[in-house]
């Protein structure tokens, strides 16, 4: 059974970068499309940005087009999500999933902090 293990969040200014990444054991990611989500204290989880198995096709929400991109290393079996020019509203836990199902357990997700 795949497990999802998210990683790099933390603290930053508002307009500063941070790199998620999401590693995978227990199965390969290869096969599947991969997505990034996040809940926001008092919200539900919503899409964020989308990758196909390949990594040559990609999707983004409208509230993070042009600042966010997601990428993957199925060699490493590991999703990313660089974020740039972050801003307050981008605080939230971050997860990682399957894309456009969600076949895997969540994990814990990783915190992301943005200071105004």
């Amino acid at each position: 059974q795949v497990q999802l293990v998210e990683s790099g969040g933390g603290l930053v200014q508002a307009g500063g970068s941070l790199r998620l990444s999401c590693a995978a054991s227990g199965g390969a990611l290869s096969a599947y499309g991969m997505g990034w989500f996040r809940r926001a204290p008092g919200k539900e989880r919503e899409f964020v940005a989308q990758i196909n198995w390949s990594g040559h096709s990609t999707y983004y929400a409208d509230s993070v087009k042009g600042r966010f991109t997601i990428s993957r290393d199925n060699a490493k079996n590991t999703v990313y999500l660089q974020m740039n020019v972050l801003k307050p509203e981008d605080t939230a836990v971050y997860y990682c999933n399957s894309h456009p199902t969600s076949d895997f357990t969540w994990g814990q997700g990783t915190q992301v902090t943005v200071s105004s």
